[in-house]
């Protein structure tokens, strides 16, 4: 049964301190906290893919596991401990266990200089090394003249059963999926420990997301809508690889990151750049009356829109974010700097893109001549509503399978909500009939 919150930072509050890497057991808490908090018509579950598998160019990691790492003087005096905050050693070091000098051992330490009080997160995944990360302010004090032990007891595990895990959930529209008007993923990374904007803001932003279009599905007839929480770029190549028959499903996708800071929201284009997609999105935002910022694809926020909106897969997909904030990879990306409201703004926003572009169709007439309106309970009257009563006439023209609802809406010059609402009683009487948008995955 759904677990419920009361408000999002509470849910980010659970999941944020985790060892959340690629594969390990924070990250199968994360996925597991995040299932508690999705709606049950979601049908949420976690799968899982083989350590070393081959997916298309790529390899699936092995699942890391840290049994102790910690730095300290060669006397016993600790300086950094993993068990008191993941973002101490790289992520994905290799073990060591060493007594070495200072010259040895700096070029294994990690910091910040435009942050210098601040832990950095770094990571060394796929070119492996070892390292500790620390304040620059703490490494400013460490002695030249002692010797120091590094150890990290960490090892790559490769049992099938403890493979890299992705968590997907699914909820269609009213009256059921439609398997012809194809899906829309919405996708954001669960994999940076202890960051809390970067991504976990939008994790939770996915959650709320969800929640609402259970709570009030999007019309029948629409697109189903796949929620989607994963290790960025290697989780999503892993999913898709052996998933390439949702490819050609897939409508469109948007990636949620970075959502909760103090920046305007930051809308990044699709890779086609002027989709129907964009003008959606970017409709959304104006007519809200706020200020927003654009970007070209992969260039605001690069994330896993990269993947689903890249070679061979071509699914137009955006993201949100309000990136960049001055905490990122840093442990001041933590729960001070989130703010309720911005993340809660970032899900309005992305919910009526969502039910825009979900609910889009091509309308495609079955009449010929001039439709009878008051015969079939369409016209309508000019004194109640004039400017639709005047586009009457152009919305009819447009149902030669050419245009969408949105299209339509634009071209009049009015709301898509009200053409839509419109639209639907030529369809309801048999006038026009609903072509899906056409896929553009490969």
């Amino acid at each position: 049964m759904t677990k419920s919150f009361s408000t999002l930072k509470t849910i980010l509050a659970e999941f944020f301190p985790l060892h959340r890497t690629l594969a390990s057991e924070g990250m199968d808490e994360t996925l597991a906290i995040i299932g508690s908090y999705m709606p049950d018509p979601a049908s949420y579950a976690v799968e899982t893919f083989t350590p070393l598998t081959q997916v298309w160019t790529w390899k699936v990691p092995e699942r890391y596991v840290v049994h102790e790492a910690y730095l300290e003087t060669e006397d016993g005096e600790r300086i950094v401990d993993f068990k008191d905050n993941p973002l101490h050693i790289i992520s994905y070091s290799l073990p060591v266990d060493k007594v070495l000098t200072w010259d040895e051992l700096a070029p294994h330490l990690r910091f910040n200089e435009r942050r210098p009080n601040a832990v950095p997160w770094e990571f060394k995944y796929y070119e492996r090394d070892w390292g500790f990360c620390l304040p620059k302010s703490q490494v400013d004090q460490l002695s030249r003249e002692k010797k120091y032990r590094a150890l990290i007891n960490a090892e790559f595990v490769t049992e099938p059963e403890n493979g890299l895990r992705v968590g997907v959930g699914v909820l269609h529209p009213a009256d059921g999926r439609v398997s012809e008007m194809g899906e829309f993923i919405v996708q954001s990374h669960t994999c940076h420990p202890a960051q809390a904007n970067d991504d976990g803001s939008g994790v939770v932003c996915e959650i709320e997301l969800a929640r609402r279009l259970s709570e009030n599905p999007l019309p029948a007839g629409s697109m189903s809508i796949r929620f989607w929480f994963g290790p960025e770029t290697i989780g999503t190549v892993a999913y898709l690889a052996n998933h390439e028959d949702l490819i050609p499903q897939l409508k469109g996708g948007m990636f949620l990151d970075s959502t909760g800071n103090q920046n305007s929201i930051a809308l990044q284009r699709t890779r086609q750049d002027a989709h129907l997609l964009d003008r959606v999105a970017r409709y959304v935002l104006t007519k809200r009356g706020k200020e927003f910022r654009e970007g070209e694809f992969a260039q605001v926020a690069p994330n896993d829109e990269r993947i689903i909106n890249g070679t061979g897969v071509n699914v137009p997909s955006i993201s949100l974010s309000r990136f960049p904030y001055p905490e990122y990879h840093t442990s001041d990306d933590n729960l001070d700097i989130i703010h309720e409201d911005l993340l809660l703004e970032v899900v309005d926003v992305a919910e009526e893109i969502i039910r825009i572009y979900a609910s889009n169709y091509i309308p495609r007439r079955t009449f010929r001549g001039p439709v009878f309106l008051s015969g079939y309970g369409l016209w309508v009257d000019w004194r109640e509503n004039w400017a639709l009563n005047r586009a009457i006439e152009k919305i009819m023209m447009k149902f030669e399978g050419q245009h969408t609802l949105f299209d339509i809406a634009e071209q009049v010059g009015l709301d898509y909500w009200v053409v839509r609402d419109y639209v639907e009683k030529f369809r309801a009487k048999g006038l026009v009939v609903a072509a899906p948008i056409p896929s553009e995955g490969m």
